[in-house]
């Protein structure tokens, strides 16, 4: 019996170490967590001052885009993305590395209905709004995008640059 209630407990403690170590875009309930830092940074602290960045999602003979589609950035700074989808289609905001978002893109390409419960993303509906709060505490340049099969493609990529 004791043996048995072990075993139970191992395989209990290695799932949970699995579903904590799980990628950007799982959904709800998947145990994914930003909580720890990534190379692009950590979630930001609500009680802490930031700086508003606003970002307009939206489409345009063809091509999906950002408004703006660079943002500059000093280490060390929190940034609030006020995000507002002012397209006719859902739109999705995620900050990451490149090297995060083509993997995540090839997630969604399987699951385009994919919801997100990540700190570092947003998927809007039309003419809804939305927000990040997000601090980045490392040097470099990383990528804001839309993942929804077809949008990176036709323009829906930006650029962080932190330094």
């Amino acid at each position: 019996m004791k043996v048995t209630a072990l075993i139970a407990g191992t395989v209990m403690l290695g799932m949970l170490a699995g579903a904590a170590s799980a990628g950007p875009g799982h959904k709800p309930g998947e145990g994914h967590s930003h909580a720890d830092e990534t190379a692009y940074g950590k979630p930001g602290d609500p009680k802490k001052p930031a700086r508003i960045v606003q970002v307009i999602f939206r489409e345009d003979a063809g091509r999906n885009l950002f408004v703006p589609d660079k943002v500059r950035v000093k280490k060390g700074e929190q940034i609030r993305f006020v995000l507002r989808n002012n397209g006719a289609i859902d739109h999705e905001f995620v900050v990451a590395t490149v090297e995060e978002n083509q993997k995540h893109m090839k997630e969604m390409e399987k699951n385009p209905d994919m919801e997100h419960d990540d700190p570092n993303a947003k998927r809007l509906k039309p003419k809804a709004t939305g927000e990040i709060l997000w601090h980045f505490t490392k040097a470099g340049t990383f990528e804001f995008a839309c993942l929804i099969p077809g949008h990176y493609q036709t323009g829906m990529v930006g650029t962080i640059v932190v330094e």
